[in-house]
């Protein structure tokens, strides 16, 4: 017996993988290896479901799955993309030489080791010794993490690596994610440009990638990005965050196309699934976003990993197609899972935009306008999002199609837009979610000019060596807007020019007092994640906020952070 390590009998493992024969056998060498609590499962789904609610400290999964929807690498991804994998667990995958190749890009992304099969007992064994020594190496971060002191964990991280101390590596990527989680990007490309210079590792560049974007420089990440993807053409992660950039860029179809090619690559990946179908919503291919969400719905309407922003946008196509029975479906579906989950104003909002579409198709007018009204009621909350802002304009605008007016919509449009609108792409993405209608249209982009026009007449100030004017004009605006970009300019121009603003630290009260409120863009999705998905939750209250630069990032409406 060849014992992983010595608290190895505390431990246990999920084996995942269809045959019986070899789970029988991974089990057989994991108790050679000293473990003793193991559970075998033999379906994708079912091992979701298990790792949804429950933590192991070992996962070895097949790739392949045959007739299953999903395979290996999906489930890995959608666990990841959900911030369901504990940075604890160790997770290895297992495939068949003719998988090699994808298994080496998941390796990328999610897994710690993977074996190619048939393998030995000594190689498995081999691959967990080494990666429980570093996950173990790391605990002190992870520890902090999981209390939320990010800062420290980004510190203690960034030791490990100067010093090259133990699982130095993994602690880099580690703190370079946090840096970015921190809005700190040239912090996290100095960390990634030093591991790249050890090895030509896909997932540093990738890295690199992802701060240049986050620290503003959209084209130099494209460039990236293009050289990673001519060398690793099955990158799914890298075509995520391609997509977000080409969206920033203003080409919105090839945005899709990168999409679409990470959705080839992880058919089964229900996260992915539900991005394209929101991207392709947007920017007018229904039937694609009909059938990504279906899908999507399909696979993870029972599961943590499916995000039932997906359930408003297929419903309002349903209601397009006047597809009543599909419809009620889906208005079951959200009721089901509303009331599973009673305290979620999200799921809440979720419910009332479905059921007004039904309440339209059924002809119960007057329900339907009584239950938006209660919506327009929500705008100036805190918890209100920009996906509930594009939902609830994309309704406003079926609602004005089939001949149903409110005296006040102009009001709530305006409030809705000054508040949300604050870069390109969310106008563009409110913009789009008039379909067309010009009246609604032109609010959005009104207030958004208005809104760049107040920016402007600050940073004027600033210029001219006012800062404490240009303060003053962002907190009133923003005071009347709860405009992101507003708050988030007032802080920087706070931070910039501390020593010269009287007042100074009211002023700052006044601006983190509204950034503590409303210091989310819409709490949107984005097209791919900034950092580790594992690694994002919500900054430490006693963290900085991010800069405006890095936090105008713009996205598609509908968060993956949990419902």
């Amino acid at each position: 017996m060849r014992v992983i390590d010595a608290d190895i009998r505390h431990a246990n493992a999920l084996v995942i993988d269809p045959n019986p024969t070899s789970r029988s056998v991974l089990a057989a060498m994991l108790r050679e290896g000293g473990l003793t609590n193991i559970v075998q499962i033999s379906k994708v789904l079912e091992a979701r479901r298990t790792l949804e609610f429950r933590n192991f400290d070992f996962v070895l999964c097949e790739y392949h799955f045959e007739g299953e929807s999903m395979t290996g690498q999906d489930l890995m991804a959608d666990l990841r993309l959900a911030q369901l994998l504990p940075l604890s667990t160790v997770v290895v995958m297992i495939s068949s030489e003719s998988a090699y190749t994808k298994v080496a890009e998941a390796a990328e992304a999610a897994l710690d080791a993977y074996l190619i099969k048939p393998h030995t007992e000594q190689a498995l064994l081999d691959r967990l010794i080494q990666a429980r020594a570093r996950k173990k190496a790391l605990k002190d971060v992870f520890v902090k993490i999981e209390e939320e002191a990010l800062v420290e964990a980004a510190e203690l991280c960034q030791v490990r690596f100067d010093t090259r101390g133990p699982a130095w590596l993994p602690a880099a990527r580690i703190g370079a994610e946090l840096w970015l989680r921190l809005g700190k990007p040239h912090a996290a490309e100095a960390m990634f440009s030093a591991i790249l210079k050890c090895g030509a590792l896909p997932w540093a560049q990738l890295g690199i990638a992802r701060s240049q974007y986050e620290s503003g420089s959209v084209l130099q990440s494209r460039r990236t990005l293009e050289s990673l993807l001519s060398e690793q053409p099955g990158y799914a992660d890298a075509y995520d965050i391609m997509g977000r950039v080409l969206l920033d860029q203003g080409v919105p179809q090839q945005a899709l196309d990168s999409l679409r090619r990470a959705c080839s690559i992880t058919p089964g990946c229900v996260a992915r699934l539900v991005k394209f179908g929101l991207l392709a919503f947007y920017y007018g291919e229904e039937k694609e976003a009909e059938e990504a969400l279906q899908r999507a719905a399909r696979l993870g309407h029972n599961s943590r990993t499916f995000d039932y922003q997906g359930l408003v946008l297929l419903a309002a196509l349903q209601f397009d197609r006047h597809d009543a029975r599909g419809l009620a479906q889906t208005l079951d579906t959200i009721t089901k899972a509303s009331e599973q989950q009673g305290g979620s104003a999200r799921l809440r909002r979720f419910h009332s935009v479905i059921r007004i579409f039904k309440l339209l198709l059924d002809r119960s007018v007057p329900e339907a306008v009584q239950l938006t009204r209660s919506l327009l009621q929500e705008i100036q909350a805190p918890t209100f999002e920009f996906e509930a802002a594009t939902n609830l304009l994309m309704m406003l605008t079926r609602l004005h199609f089939h001949e149903v007016r409110l005296d006040d919509t102009e009001h709530y449009l305006t409030l809705l837009a000054r508040r949300f609108a604050v870069s390109h792409t969310t106008c563009e993405l409110l913009a789009r979610a008039t379909q067309g209608l010009s009246e609604f249209e032109q609010v959005v982009r009104t207030e958004y000019a208005q809104t760049g026009a107040t920016a402007e007449e600050a940073v004027s100030h600033t210029v001219a060596g006012r800062p404490r004017q240009a303060v003053l004009v962002l907190l009133e605006a923003a005071e009347l807007s709860f405009n992101s970009k507003l708050i988030d300019l007032a802080l920087h121009t706070l931070d910039r020019h501390r020593a010269a603003i009287e007042e100074g630290a009211t002023l700052q009260a006044r601006a983190l007092e509204l950034h503590r409120q409303y210091r989310s863009y819409g709490t949107q999705v984005q097209l791919a994640k900034a950092d580790d998905p594992r690694l994002m939750g919500d900054v430490a209250k006693n963290q900085a906020p991010p800069p405006a630069a890095q936090s105008a990032t713009s996205a598609l409406p509908g968060p993956l952070r949990g419902r």
